[in-house]
């Protein structure tokens, strides 16, 4: 089988990439193991599909950090705005929350991955589901693609594979192994956007417990890092958006066991030490005879209020007028400041994203195509490129698929 254009993976980077060689006219195919297309698509933001975020594309690529100045082409030729245009063209309309974040009206992903697929199909792009690839080679001037079953015979080649976070979807590293045939190197890929597993283990008595607005605080050498947002006990320590933020500038720094990355959490960083201490004043000569737990579950999620006298060895049926001035003192520091010894992310599977990747200095960041091997062209996730969450990682897909599928086409 012959095709102009070869795409292997048809999550969101593999479908754009797809819509845009074909809008321009090339012959196109997708291979993709799954049975469908976008299974990791839907599963972004909780199922709702935080598809982009807000940002201007030079915002985009600030938050991307070194490796926002190869992104900075392809964000500006396709930006957040253009994401928005183009499923509003397509018939979906979109919101946006106080955090930036842009999610579907309908808050469902599968309408983003139906759109895609639609489109993709309508434009004449064939499919291959259930078709996994087992290798790759360029005998000559044309790629050929291994399946179980046939060979495919391209003249370029577009791996949008995705990186190793969520294998179940698809996401196994195989594109890795394809770059490499081709010469390319391959940072070693971590988890990014990850949970964090804490040396102390009294958050698994709280697994599942969400607490909003706190505040995390730590420092690498001399750099301070600050996140805020919401957190989520887990098993084996913690995880929430703010979390996973945390993740994405500690994942590369954690030690070990035996040396630990002290944090500090502020469980009400809404409200001031000051404030917070005459507010908890206030509730004590108001309800002299109420429960010390109940009182701080004015602040906190009552489990987690019982966790914390715990942890200042007060008795849980401690009574309010009870409560001595040191004991006050200790409580609101600990409200304040919450230490957690971190010692590893969870497993790259459970991580959002992956870090590492395909080398962009290998890549040309005008067309997405190999500095090695000619007519080869990444997408999205397989690229050494990560983001912080809210949007910005399925950008990046976007804007380096529409780049890649409309190069390839160009060139062919």
């Amino acid at each position: 089988m012959k095709t102009e254009i070869c795409i292997i993976g048809a999550g969101p980077a593999g479908l754009m990439a797809a819509i845009f060689a074909a809008q321009a006219g090339a012959r196109t195919m997708v291979i993709e193991a799954n049975a469908t297309a976008g299974r990791k698509l839907l599963l972004t933001g909780g199922g709702r599909c935080n598809f982009t975020h807000r940002a201007t594309g030079k915002e985009t690529a600030r938050a991307f950090g070194r490796k926002g100045k190869f992104l900075s082409y392809c964000l500006h030729e396709f930006p957040p705005q253009g994401v928005r245009q183009f499923f509003h063209r397509r018939g979906l309309e979109s919101k946006v929350d106080q955090a930036g974040c842009v999610f579907p009206v309908t808050d469902r992903a599968s309408d983003v991955r139906d759109i895609l697929s639609a489109e993709a199909k309508r434009l004449g792009v064939h499919f291959m589901f259930s078709t996994k690839v087992q290798n790759v080679t360029k005998p000559g001037h044309h790629f050929a693609v291994k399946t179980a079953g046939q060979i495919i015979q391209a003249e370029k080649l577009i791996i949008a594979t995705g990186g190793l976070s969520y294998p179940d979807t698809g996401s196994t590293g195989d594109g890795f192994r394809f770059a490499q045939l081709f010469g390319h190197t391959i940072a070693e890929p971590r988890p990014s956007l990850a949970p964090l597993v804490t040396r102390q283990s009294w958050p698994g008595d709280l697994a599942g417990t969400a607490t909003e607005n706190v505040k995390i605080s730590t420092s690498i050498g001399r750099k301070k890092i600050i996140v805020t947002g919401a957190m989520l006990f887990t098993h084996d320590g913690i995880g929430g958006p703010a979390v996973l933020q945390l993740s994405q500038f500690v994942t590369d720094f954690l030690p070990s066991e035996k040396i630990p990355l002290e944090v500090l959490v502020d469980l009400v960083s809404d409200i001031g030490e000051v404030e917070l201490e005459r507010m908890i004043l206030k509730q004590v000569s108001d309800h002299p005879k109420k429960a010390l737990v109940s009182i701080l579950a004015e602040f906190v999620p009552r489990r987690v209020a019982q966790v914390l006298c715990e942890q200042v060895n007060l008795a849980g049926g401690l009574y309010a007028n009870q409560l001595s001035a040191d004991l006050r003192r200790r409580l609101l520091h600990l409200l304040k400041a919450v230490p957690f010894s971190i010692v590893r992310t969870r497993p790259i599977a459970e991580a959002m994203v992956t870090r590492g990747g395909v080398d962009v200095a290998q890549v040309d960041p005008k067309t997405m195509e190999s500095k090695i091997c000619p007519g080869l062209f990444f997408a999205g996730e397989i690229l050494d490129a990560d983001g912080p969450c809210g949007g910005y990682n399925l950008q990046m897909c976007w804007s380096t698929g529409v780049l890649a599928g409309s190069s390839a086409a160009r060139s062919k």
